[in-house]
């Protein structure tokens, strides 16, 4: 399939640019999203939800997947390879789920959900992407959306922070992995974000400016690691509200 797959994109011209991206429908996926086209690049977006109506793009696909859904992943995630005509410039993991409370209180559905959904499905897409990636034998990023929880354990979190954590480390280990390639590996370590992953918490940032970052402020930083010189990796990037507050919901 991979031979195929590199076969065909030696037979057409189109550009170079095609960004897969997990998370797009929502959130900081959406922000990254409407960053990527406005400066020109082409993105595949994958996500739970079937259309999103705030994008109008000729250079936007949208290809509808639950990712916690492992053991179908990787065929889906192939047929959505087969269907791209342009070398891909990056692969962008920004689905994402939280589950928080005491550890008795979460089921074992959830904390499955969790890291299903929040490292496992990064690493099995990581699996079928990388081969190709390398074997484009041209620049391409690979990029987690980590957690300032991947840095540091906190109260309730304990799933959640397990999830980011896993995926950090997987992050730099694979970075060793690809020194030698083509393929640069960095994460990104958002605090609070304003965006509808606090819908259904029962905690939120606070109110004011600075207690929050906006997920453009993550995009921003994304279009920097993409157009980092050739040789460079940005590694680690680490964002942080000013201001940390945090607000309980009134029930």
């Amino acid at each position: 399939m991979i031979n195929n797959f590199l076969e065909a994109l030696e037979m057409k011209t189109s550009e170079d640019g095609m960004v897969v991206l997990t998370g797009a429908s929502s959130g900081i996926g959406l922000a990254m999203t409407k960053a990527l086209l406005k400066n020109g690049y082409s993105v595949t977006g994958i996500s739970k939800t079937s259309e999103i109506d705030t994008i109008k793009s000729e250079n936007f696909k949208l290809e509808k997947l639950d990712l916690s859904k492992l053991d179908s992943l990787p065929a889906e995630l192939h047929r959505i390879i087969s269907e791209i005509d342009a070398p891909i410039r990056a692969l962008v993991h920004s689905a994402g789920i939280g589950k928080f409370g005491s550890l008795e209180q979460l089921s074992v559905s959830d904390m499955k959900l969790v890291m299903e959904t929040n490292f496992l499905s990064y690493a099995i897409a990581t699996k079928v992407f990388l081969p190709i990636l390398k074997r484009q034998n041209r620049l391409a990023d690979i990029i987690f959306m980590g957690s300032e929880s991947s840095i540091s354990g906190g109260r309730y979190g304990s799933i959640y922070c397990a999830s980011k954590f896993a995926v950090r480390g997987f992050a730099q280990s694979l970075r060793e992995e690809c020194a030698k390639t083509s393929v640069r590996v960095s994460i990104l370590n958002p605090g609070a974000v304003r965006t509808p992953f606090f819908d259904d918490l029962n905690f939120e940032p606070g109110s004011a400016q600075d207690n929050a970052i906006n997920p453009e402020d993550v995009a921003e930083v994304l279009l920097t690691i993409l157009e980092a010189r050739p040789g460079t990796v940005i590694d680690e990037v680490n964002l942080s509200p000013q201001t940390r507050v945090w607000s309980r919901k009134s029930s």
